[in-house]
């Protein structure tokens, strides 16, 4: 009797900047293809670890730490304002000794780390907490927040000093920021699994509107929040540019985590 191989187990990330990548393996042609489970980006990259997925859209930064492949073409990245990694400073950034962080993306964590070193000359304690901004910053002179939670911040109406990570890099380098990209061994990340994502994210481009309509409800976001985020601050397709930003931010973070120097996977693209 003939058993099918048991299909690829893949690790989404429950964020809105996922929807337009999974879209596809959801409601599309590409729906069955995989096993896709959903969590926080940095779960994502446990269950990779601990091979409990076979792929995931995890943090950069733990691809390098893992020593991981990517799958090409597709991923969580902006250029300029990213608008959900905000850095919201209750000291003016030069003065900041303790930093409170949301444990849901290693990447933006050692981002901030970048940010404020390079550019403030401050290397802050760091302490991983819930992300409610009151209670973070209750005890600490800062705290980051990203994704969704940020998303329902207005930067502009919080009575400190807030920076767009994705600003902040875009100042310091010049270069868009990659946060994620679909990662695993070589034997999953291959051109076949790397054009499903990539038909998957199409289908979800082609859809924003949907998106956007099924999105605003479940996630308590004006339908105009939504829609702005995913088509104005979010890029999905990477190419010279942003891998270009990923070897910067690579190099940048060893200088924090020097261990990073010989695990980072080579970046060809």
């Amino acid at each position: 009797m003939f058993n099918p191989p048991p299909r690829i187990r893949v690790a989404a990330v429950s964020y809105l900047n996922t929807v337009p990548l999974v879209w596809g393996l959801e409601n599309g042609p590409q729906r069955g293809t995989f096993d896709v489970e959903y969590c926080l980006p940095s779960v994502c990259a446990d269950r990779l670890r601990d091979g409990d997925a076979d792929i995931g859209l995890i943090p950069i930064i733990e691809m390098a730490r893992q020593g991981l492949d990517f799958c090409p073409g597709t991923g969580i990245a902006c250029d300029g304002a990213v608008r959900s990694i905000l850095l919201v400073c209750k000291t003016p950034p030069p003065e900041i000794r303790t930093l409170a962080v949301d444990a849901g993306s290693r990447t933006s964590v050692m981002l901030s780390r970048v940010i404020l070193d390079s550019q403030y000359g401050v290397r802050p304690a760091i302490t991983v907490s819930e992300p409610s901004l009151d209670r973070m910053l209750a005890e600490h002179d800062a705290a980051l927040i990203i994704g969704d939670p940020a998303l329902h911040l207005d930067p502009a109406s919080l009575p400190y000093e807030t920076l767009d990570l994705g600003s902040e890099w875009k100042r310091l380098t010049g270069l868009p920021m990659v946060f994620a990209v679909w990662s695993g061994h070589s034997k999953f990340t291959t051109e076949a699994n790397s054009q499903v994502f990539l038909s998957s994210l199409r289908h979800g481009l082609a859809n924003i509107e949907a998106i956007a309509a099924t999105e605003s409800p479940l996630r308590g976001l004006p339908i105009a929040v939504v829609t702005e985020y995913l088509t104005r601050y979010i890029r999905f397709e990477l190419g010279k540019a942003e891998y270009e930003g990923m070897r910067t931010y690579l190099r940048l973070a060893s200088e924090l985590e020097p261990a990073l120097t010989e695990m980072a996977t080579p970046l060809s693209q």
